[in-house]
């Protein structure tokens, strides 16, 4: 469903429990995340309906490269003249479409089960959907040129490539690094791939001045309210 948010000309757009955030800039749209290929019709309904065209969206963000977040970049792009930018350590994950490409070695066994088992539920970045990045982003760069007060912000740990964007107004997009469960609220993401990463990024966090959160997965949340849990 699309829902209005509490932060300036902000749209959510969730669909099977994945987060995409819709910006509204005086330049035109910026897309923060896409959603899985297989809610493309609906992802795409919902962007028509709000008045994205081709030409006004401006920029397609990732937080990072797994298939539930970058699954329609590809398209959107081709079809609005967008362009895709993310940090290049997850660049592996969206060229090949393999969400391990970027993370630390796993047990050889369960990655072979996964594989199998992701395109049974067509639940993986198919070949037509693979891509190559217009914009590679890095920790400070500034955002505003695209008409979004924001800088990047390096947060590895669910992924070696992981980012979030960072407004002037103490927002901040986070990805998968955190998330909000419904029943034990904002706690961290259900995938730590590097702990040791994790715990930097957090106390990274610590430092900046945040309000609300807007993770990849649940509603938005205060920080504090993660500090609380953390």
């Amino acid at each position: 469903m699309l829902n209005e948010n509490t932060f300036g000309l902000i749209k959510a757009i969730t669909f099977r429990g994945v987060n995409c955030y819709l910006i509204k800039t005086k330049n035109g749209y910026i897309l923060v995340d896409t959603g899985f290929s297989n809610q493309r019709i609906n992802i795409e309904n919902m962007l028509d309906n709000v008045g994205v065209q081709p030409g006004n969206l401006m920029l397609i963000l990732l937080t990072h490269g797994d298939f539930d977040h970058s699954g329609n970049c590809a398209y959107l792009r081709e079809k609005y003249q967008s362009k895709i930018a993310m940090h290049k350590n997850d660049l592996g994950m969206v060229e090949h479409g393999d969400l391990f490409y970027s993370r630390g070695s796993r047990n050889i066994i369960i990655r072979k089960l996964v594989k199998m088992i992701l395109p049974l539920f067509k639940m993986s970045l198919k070949k037509s959907d693979q891509f190559t990045p217009d914009i590679y982003l890095k920790e400070g760069d500034d955002l505003s040129e695209y008409g979004f007060s924001a800088k990047v912000v390096h947060l590895p740990g669910h992924s070696s490539g992981s980012i979030g964007f960072h407004t002037t107004e103490g927002d901040l997009f986070i990805g998968d690094l955190l998330e909000n469960n419904e029943k034990q609220g904002p706690i961290k993401g259900s995938l730590i791939d590097n702990p040791i990463n994790f715990d930097t990024s957090i106390a990274k966090l610590i430092t900046l001045s945040l309000n609300t959160v807007y993770p990849g997965h649940g509603n938005p949340f205060q920080m504090k309210n993660f500090l609380k849990n953390y």
